[in-house]
């Protein structure tokens, strides 16, 4: 909790600048804070929505933004709670169809009163810039204009090109719309009609109904429609909110009959859940995970989605027990979808930008490897591991697994640019 935030109960402006003060002083990522912070301040769905808009749009913009404040404050130094004030009012200038007075107007009404004169001139002086300001961006650094760490730009730009590199950058600056498995088809379809019935008699919505669109290539999945998401279809097991992209080390995977599959890290339990809906019969899997309070909430959704056939149970595969090596049984196929640096959904992930360091690729790579070695101790002879990142890396994925002493059989990865959905690396691993 920040103490240069006046606590305004239900104001969404005052908990996304709380949220950016917490977030600079801490090491804790957005959406926990965010959660935190709009259940304290008790927040209408709408002004819900409004607080996240800001918070994680001002993060997604955050070095164009400050380029901005730095070049229209140019002398004296700012104190964060200003800059932060200064980031939520520019952000709204450049980036929303909020109008100026009123992004100026809220913005200076939640500075301290010695703050107010210096926040109005500034963003009063950039909404007469503005113009200005978006044709010189055009001059700035990639890592100015694109708002991300120029070690990142570097590294993607060497491993894929200029304009690849650009393409990526732009696609983690657009807003991500929320995308679904549905698990129980006829559940699914039974809703839809009768929302859709009952927008057309006019008792619900707008006369354009309630429309989910489907995602090519990904046949089980559905794009909700922009506003608040169906409860009662999530709360009821119907849907499962994932992106499409998640799928693919299920697929690749492919349960067979009466087989004794191992997920192992495992939670919140969407990867889970989809190998449980293709499971054919006979086939039980055990969960996994080295967090307790994960574990809950895996069992939480487990249960909502009518799961069964699953077990779980608390392993740390960075550093496995030799007792718990003994008591697990050995594994026809096994899911290693193991903590990765997230490049591949910074789109979602708004923040892992400024998390990262250059040296975290190297870390990652070596703690894969760790928990892949660990679980091959646990797979039958002739078993199989799903490899499954949700990074674009290749040292955490293809130069990992070309070097991890098992046999590639078949790679399934998407990339944003290309594939229009969050990137996701998978591989098929057998022993020689």
């Amino acid at each position: 909790m920040s103490n240069n935030v006046t606590f305004l109960k239900g104001n969404p402006r005052a908990c996304a600048l709380e949220c950016l003060h917490d977030w600079e002083n801490s090491t804790t990522y957005a959406h926990e804070i965010f959660g935190y912070q709009a259940d304290r301040y008790e927040l209408k769905p709408v002004d819900r929505g409004l607080a996240k808009e800001l918070l994680f749009g001002t993060l997604r913009h955050l070095s164009f933004l400050d380029k901005i404040i730095d070049e229209l404050r140019k002398k004296g130094s700012l104190k964060m709670s200003a800059r932060c004030l200064l980031r939520l009012g520019v952000y709204q200038i450049f980036q929303t169809k909020i109008a100026d007075h009123a992004a100026v107007h809220e913005t200076v009404n939640l500075a301290r009163k010695h703050e107010r004169p210096l926040v109005n001139a500034i963003l009063r002086n950039a909404i007469r810039q503005q113009e200005n300001f978006v044709g010189k961006s055009k001059n700035w650094t990639p890592a100015e204009r694109y708002s991300h760490p120029a070690f990142l730009i570097e590294r993607w730009t060497a491993e894929f090109g200029e304009d690849t590199a650009a393409a990526l950058c732009e696609w983690n600056n657009t807003p991500p719309p929320v995308y679904a498995r549905i698990h129980d088809e006829e559940g699914y379809h039974e809703r839809l009609n009768r929302v859709q019935s009952e927008t057309v008699q006019g008792t619900v919505g707008d006369s354009t109904g309630y429309s989910p669109e489907p995602v090519a290539g990904f046949p089980e999945f559905i794009k909700l429609p922009s506003g608040p998401l169906p409860t009662e279809w999530i709360e009821s097991g119907t849907i499962y909110i994932q992106d499409p992209s998640t799928s693919l080390a299920c697929w690749l995977l492919a349960p067979q009959p009466d087989e004794l599959i191992l997920d192992t890290c495992a939670a919140p339990g969407g990867k889970t859940i989809q190998l449980a809906s293709m499971a054919p019969a006979g086939t039980k899997i055990i969960a996994t995970d080295s967090n307790p309070k994960r574990i809950e909430r895996m069992e939480e959704n487990f249960s909502r989605m009518q799961i069964e056939g699953v077990t779980t149970r608390e392993v740390d595969w960075t550093r496995p027990s030799q007792k718990q090596l003994t008591e697990l049984p050995r594994f026809d196929a096994i899911l290693l979808d193991v903590p990765c640096s997230n490049t591949g959904v910074m789109r979602r992930r708004v923040d892992v930008r400024w998390r990262l360091r250059p040296s975290d690729f190297a870390e990652l790579a070596a703690l894969q490897l760790k928990i892949l070695k660990n679980a091959m101790r646990v797979l039958k002879p002739d078993g199989r591991i799903v490899y499954s990142t949700c990074s674009i890396d290749p040292e955490e994925n293809r130069k990992l697994v070309e070097s991890c002493g098992l046999k590639i059989v078949e790679i399934r990865e998407t990339v944003p640019w290309k594939d229009g959905v969050d990137g996701a690396f998978t591989v098929l691993l057998r022993p020689h």
